[in-house]
């Protein structure tokens, strides 16, 4: 798993500047995944799998790092990333069980990505970059 997390980070770190593009990047290609599988009627079951795993993955890998001493964000925003961590956790098992839409982890992802693209074009993050 772990193998599979530096090599998506590291293919997305070759084609983006800083660390907020690198977590929107990351997320973008997971969402989009998502989309694509919600967009079939019928969508390959190993497709549809592996696109709800990739976005687990994701979000295990963020909580990793939420819970890390070296992560300066927020402690108040941790706590409610780690808890929305969870939520996501939860429903892609509801989605892989048939009792939830995979429409809900793409909202929540979008919701994330909004937040990453507005915090790296605050004027505090151009200024440090």
């Amino acid at each position: 798993m772990q193998q599979l997390a530096y090599k998506a980070y590291g293919e997305v770190t070759s084609r983006t500047a800083n660390t907020g593009q690198i977590e929107y990047a990351l997320f973008q290609d997971i969402t989009q995944a998502l989309k694509n599988v919600d967009e079939v009627e019928t969508p390959q079951p190993a497709v549809w799998a592996d696109a709800i795993d990739r976005n687990l993955k994701l979000w295990q890998i963020l909580s990793t790092d939420l819970m890390s001493d070296a992560n300066e964000l927020d402690p108040a925003l941790k706590r409610n990333l780690i808890a929305l961590a969870e939520s996501v956790r939860q429903i892609s098992y509801h989605v892989l069980s048939r009792k939830a839409e995979i429409i809900e982890l793409v909202e929540i992802n979008e919701i994330i990505m909004q937040g990453l693209e507005e915090r790296s074009s605050s004027p505090a993050d151009v200024a440090a970059e």
